[in-house]
Protein backbone atom coordinates (compact mmCIF):
# COMPACT_ATOMS: atom_id res chain seq x y z
CA UNK A 1 0.00 0.00 0.00
CA UNK A 2 2.88 2.04 0.59
CA UNK A 3 4.38 1.35 -2.73
CA UNK A 4 1.05 2.89 -4.42
CA UNK A 5 0.45 5.57 -2.29
CA UNK A 6 4.46 6.91 -3.32
CA UNK A 7 3.67 6.43 -7.02
CA UNK A 8 0.39 8.47 -6.82
CA UNK A 9 2.66 11.20 -5.22
CA UNK A 10 5.42 10.86 -7.69
CA UNK A 11 3.20 10.77 -10.89
CA UNK A 12 0.41 13.93 -9.00
CA UNK A 13 4.20 15.88 -9.32
CA UNK A 14 5.00 14.62 -12.59
CA UNK A 15 1.74 15.73 -14.01
CA UNK A 16 1.35 18.81 -12.58
CA UNK A 17 5.48 19.49 -13.45
CA UNK A 18 4.60 18.82 -17.17
CA UNK A 19 1.49 21.31 -17.10
CA UNK A 20 3.26 24.22 -15.30
CA UNK A 21 6.17 23.75 -17.88
CA UNK A 22 3.93 23.69 -20.91
CA UNK A 23 2.31 26.49 -20.01
CA UNK A 24 5.00 28.49 -20.19
CA UNK A 25 6.01 27.49 -23.52
CA UNK A 26 6.67 29.78 -26.36
CA UNK A 27 5.54 27.40 -28.85
CA UNK A 28 1.90 27.29 -30.47
CA UNK A 29 0.61 23.59 -31.59
CA UNK A 30 -1.71 24.72 -34.56
CA UNK A 31 -3.46 22.97 -36.66
CA UNK A 32 -3.93 23.06 -40.91
CA UNK A 33 -6.46 26.00 -40.55
CA UNK A 34 -4.70 28.00 -38.36
CA UNK A 35 -1.94 27.80 -40.48
CA UNK A 36 -4.26 29.41 -43.10
CA UNK A 37 -4.77 32.10 -41.15
CA UNK A 38 -1.29 32.62 -40.46
CA UNK A 39 -0.48 32.56 -44.12
CA UNK A 40 -3.26 35.58 -45.11
CA UNK A 41 -1.66 38.74 -45.64
CA UNK A 42 -2.47 41.07 -42.79
CA UNK A 43 -2.75 44.94 -43.40
CA UNK A 44 -0.64 45.79 -40.50
CA UNK A 45 2.80 43.49 -42.19
CA UNK A 46 4.04 44.43 -45.68
CA UNK A 47 6.20 41.64 -45.20
CA UNK A 48 5.41 38.18 -43.72
CA UNK A 49 8.06 35.56 -43.58
CA UNK A 50 7.33 31.47 -42.41
CA UNK A 51 10.17 29.66 -42.27
CA UNK A 52 9.42 25.61 -41.62
CA UNK A 53 11.95 23.64 -40.03
CA UNK A 54 12.80 21.04 -37.43
CA UNK A 55 15.09 20.48 -35.00
CA UNK A 56 16.57 17.16 -36.61
CA UNK A 57 16.97 18.92 -39.90
CA UNK A 58 20.82 19.96 -40.58
CA UNK A 59 20.23 22.47 -43.41
CA UNK A 60 17.63 24.51 -40.90
CA UNK A 61 19.56 24.84 -38.24
CA UNK A 62 22.57 26.01 -40.25
CA UNK A 63 20.49 28.62 -41.62
CA UNK A 64 18.37 29.76 -38.41
CA UNK A 65 21.30 32.33 -37.84
CA UNK A 66 20.28 34.19 -40.83
CA UNK A 67 16.57 34.14 -39.95
CA UNK A 68 17.81 35.31 -36.24
CA UNK A 69 20.14 38.29 -38.38
CA UNK A 70 17.13 39.46 -40.58
CA UNK A 71 14.60 39.16 -37.92
CA UNK A 72 16.88 42.18 -36.11
CA UNK A 73 17.26 44.01 -39.27
CA UNK A 74 13.87 44.48 -40.07
CA UNK A 75 11.46 44.55 -37.14
CA UNK A 76 8.88 45.85 -39.20
CA UNK A 77 8.71 42.43 -40.60
CA UNK A 78 6.52 39.71 -39.33
CA UNK A 79 8.98 36.13 -38.77
CA UNK A 80 7.24 32.92 -38.32
CA UNK A 81 8.80 30.07 -37.11
CA UNK A 82 7.28 26.59 -38.16
CA UNK A 83 8.26 23.83 -36.53
CA UNK A 84 7.57 20.56 -38.10
CA UNK A 85 9.19 18.50 -35.48
CA UNK A 86 6.35 15.86 -33.88
CA UNK A 87 3.93 17.07 -31.08
CA UNK A 88 5.53 15.32 -28.44
CA UNK A 89 8.91 17.05 -29.41
CA UNK A 90 6.98 20.02 -28.81
CA UNK A 91 9.27 21.03 -25.64
CA UNK A 92 12.48 20.48 -27.20
CA UNK A 93 11.76 22.31 -30.14
CA UNK A 94 10.57 25.18 -27.74
CA UNK A 95 14.09 25.22 -26.02
CA UNK A 96 16.06 24.88 -29.00
CA UNK A 97 13.94 27.89 -30.51
CA UNK A 98 14.82 29.96 -27.68
CA UNK A 99 18.40 29.06 -27.57
CA UNK A 100 18.57 30.25 -31.30
CA UNK A 101 17.36 33.62 -30.49
CA UNK A 102 13.98 33.02 -33.09
CA UNK A 103 11.07 35.30 -32.34
CA UNK A 104 9.15 33.40 -29.37
CA UNK A 105 5.68 35.38 -30.46
CA UNK A 106 6.26 33.89 -34.03
CA UNK A 107 7.00 30.28 -33.14
CA UNK A 108 4.34 27.63 -33.98
CA UNK A 109 4.65 23.71 -34.47
CA UNK A 110 1.78 22.24 -37.10
CA UNK A 111 -0.05 18.75 -35.40
CA UNK A 112 -0.43 17.79 -38.52
CA UNK A 113 1.82 14.82 -39.72
CA UNK A 114 -0.28 13.79 -43.16
CA UNK A 115 2.44 16.81 -44.72
CA UNK A 116 0.88 15.67 -48.43
CA UNK A 117 -2.32 17.01 -46.74
CA UNK A 118 -1.07 20.58 -46.71
CA UNK A 119 1.88 21.28 -47.93
CA UNK A 120 0.20 22.55 -51.44
CA UNK A 121 -1.97 24.86 -49.22
CA UNK A 122 1.82 26.65 -48.54
CA UNK A 123 2.76 26.29 -52.14
CA UNK A 124 1.90 23.81 -54.67
CA UNK A 125 5.61 23.64 -55.68
CA UNK A 126 6.68 22.31 -52.31
CA UNK A 127 7.89 19.05 -52.54
CA UNK A 128 7.61 19.00 -48.62
CA UNK A 129 11.41 18.70 -48.31
CA UNK A 130 12.76 21.34 -45.63
CA UNK A 131 13.83 23.93 -45.13
CA UNK A 132 11.75 26.09 -46.64
CA UNK A 133 10.75 29.52 -46.87
CA UNK A 134 7.12 31.12 -47.51
CA UNK A 135 7.26 34.83 -48.53
CA UNK A 136 4.37 37.38 -48.44
CA UNK A 137 4.56 40.40 -49.84
CA UNK A 138 1.84 42.93 -50.46
CA UNK A 139 -0.90 39.60 -50.73
CA UNK A 140 1.83 38.05 -53.33
CA UNK A 141 3.70 34.64 -52.25
CA UNK A 142 6.89 33.91 -53.10
CA UNK A 143 7.78 30.48 -51.94
CA UNK A 144 11.39 29.17 -51.52
CA UNK A 145 12.22 25.58 -51.06
CA UNK A 146 15.89 25.57 -50.37
CA UNK A 147 18.65 26.71 -47.48
CA UNK A 148 19.57 30.12 -47.37
CA UNK A 149 22.80 31.42 -46.88
CA UNK A 150 24.95 34.97 -45.24
CA UNK A 151 23.41 37.93 -46.82
CA UNK A 152 20.49 35.68 -48.95
CA UNK A 153 17.61 36.43 -46.79
CA UNK A 154 18.45 39.98 -45.77
CA UNK A 155 19.21 40.59 -49.26
CA UNK A 156 16.12 39.15 -50.61
CA UNK A 157 13.84 41.22 -47.81
CA UNK A 158 15.69 44.43 -49.10
CA UNK A 159 14.37 43.67 -52.38
CA UNK A 160 10.67 42.98 -51.32
CA UNK A 161 10.43 45.92 -49.80
CA UNK A 162 11.25 48.43 -52.40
Amino acid sequence: MKKIITVIIFLSGFIFTNQLFSQNQNIKIIDVPQLEELMKPTSSQNITVINFWATWCKPCIKELPYFVEAQAEFPEVDFIYMSLDFEENATRADKFASKKGLNPKGLYLINNLDYNSWIDKVSPEWSGAIPATLLIVDGKKFFYEKEFHEGELTSLIKQKLN
